[in-house]
């Protein structure tokens, strides 16, 4: 077997160079969804009625098609057009639900004792949330964080359709060329990013329930 055939190598230089852009897209897609998701969840376990508008305003970004999602953002001014910026967007807004309803879900399943405890020693509020409430919330936030992440690589492929790079850039070509190699040398390190995003924050959460 002459291995200079064997896609994955025949590939490979543009394979890392798209891995890295599909990276970079995934990390601050999920960094943006990180800083604002857990501050709204936070917000509607103190304000309850805003519950039902924030969560629901996030699932309906979920339930848009992606493709449509980033065809949507291009004649938005400022995020829009084409590129790694509205890819970026639609990649936050796709990742917002689990991570807001996650911190919501872990915050509101906090034991009222240990609450109670705490204003007991005369803690505030805000020493509340931030020395007793997200500790003890932070492993179902991190669950959160892990299925947004795993969604977020996965429908990062779709962003090539924008020009914003990414693993997606193989997949399209190998369709639009009949090019099984091509597909697969964009499909299989999409996938094996997503298992050890998957794995690795799933060790995190492990070691979290430890301590």
């Amino acid at each position: 077997m002459n291995l200079s055939n064997f896609f994955l190598i025949k590939y490979a230089p543009e394979i890392i160079a798209r891995t890295w852009e599909h990276l970079l897209l995934v990390f601050v897609a999920i960094a943006i969804a990180i800083i604002a998701g857990i501050p709204l969840g936070i917000l509607i376990t103190r304000q309850k009625s805003l519950r039902q508008l924030i969560l629901g305003t996030a699932n309906v970004f979920q339930t848009i098609p992606s493709l449509a999602l980033f065809g949507l953002l291009i004649p938005v001014p400022v995020i829009g057009g084409i590129g790694a910026t509205p890819a970026i967007i639609a990649l936050a807004l796709y990742s917002l639900l689990p991570i807001i309803r996650n911190t919501y879900a872990g915050i509101v399943g906090v034991d009222p004792a240990i609450r109670e405890a705490g204003r007991g020693m005369g803690m505030t509020e805000q020493q509340l949330l931030l020395q007793v409430e997200i500790p003890l919330a932070m492993t179902v936030i991190l669950a959160g964080v892990r299925v947004a992440t795993v969604i977020a690589i996965g429908v990062a492929t779709i962003a090539a359709a924008i020009g914003a790079g990414g693993l997606g850039e193989l997949i399209f070509r190998g369709i639009s060329t009949v090019n099984d190699q091509l597909i697969l040398a964009g499909a299989i390190p999409a996938a094996i990013i997503a298992l050890l995003a998957d794995f690795a924050i799933g060790w995190l959460e492990k070691q979290l329930k430890i301590k």
